[in-house]
């Protein structure tokens, strides 16, 4: 992760603990979609993946006193979505079997280097799911979600109403779920292919 981006995220960090709600959309706003891609992964249901993100972003703010003395932001946060994801699967898990195979699944994000791969794997599926719109809907997006422009201001900027720039946010991100979705189906059916070919041996 760049310099820029570690202190910016460290600068969100400490202004989240001391209670700053817009630092708190803007943390969110810069890891929703980033956690969404990683956690669909390994849970391969959109909903699923929703409902931990969602838990992730809860537990940051429930325990935002502590985040002043979190020294690597990134690496915190996809810590907290792996254990939570972990404890989703394992409650799923119905035999020793399956339940190994959730650990060797998930266990590795432990290692840092694993992580930022998969951050970076993600943000990549991210930006190819955004190179295939429009090129007035990626602008829309990124002033919206980059810059941090909010709906009014963007819709000035275009001369469009903000209810319309707020349904084309909408598309858009579904648009990209849709794309992410698509992936971890693939993945999910690469698994099962290689699990019932090979057995045990599969991962």
């Amino acid at each position: 992760m760049p310099l820029d981006n570690l202190y910016t995220d460290r600068e969100l960090l400490a202004q989240v603990a001391n209670g700053d709600k817009l630092a708190f959309r803007q943390l969110f706003d810069l890891y929703k979609l980033r956690l969404y891609a990683f956690v669909l992964q390994l849970t391969h249901s959109k909903v699923d993946a929703e409902e931990i993100v969602q838990d992730v972003f809860t537990k940051l703010w429930e325990s935002r006193t502590s985040l002043l003395h979190v020294e690597y932001p990134g690496k915190y946060i996809y810590t907290i979505a792996r254990n939570k994801t972990l404890n989703h699967l394992t409650r799923l898990a119905r035999d020793r079997q399956l339940l190994q195979q959730v650990w060797l699944n998930v266990s590795h994000v432990d290692n840092p280097t694993e992580a930022i791969l998969q951050a970076q794997e993600s943000q990549r599926l991210i930006d190819e799911a955004i190179s295939r719109l429009s090129i007035q809907r990626q602008t829309i997006f990124k002033l919206s979600r980059e810059q941090g422009f909010t709906h009014e201001e963007i819709a000035a900027r275009l001369d469009l109403s903000k209810s319309r720039i707020k349904n084309i946010l909408v598309e858009i991100l579904k648009h990209i779920k849709d794309h992410l979705a698509h992936y971890a189906t693939l993945v999910s059916a690469l698994c099962w292919i290689s699990y019932s070919l090979f057995g045990n041996f599969a991962l």
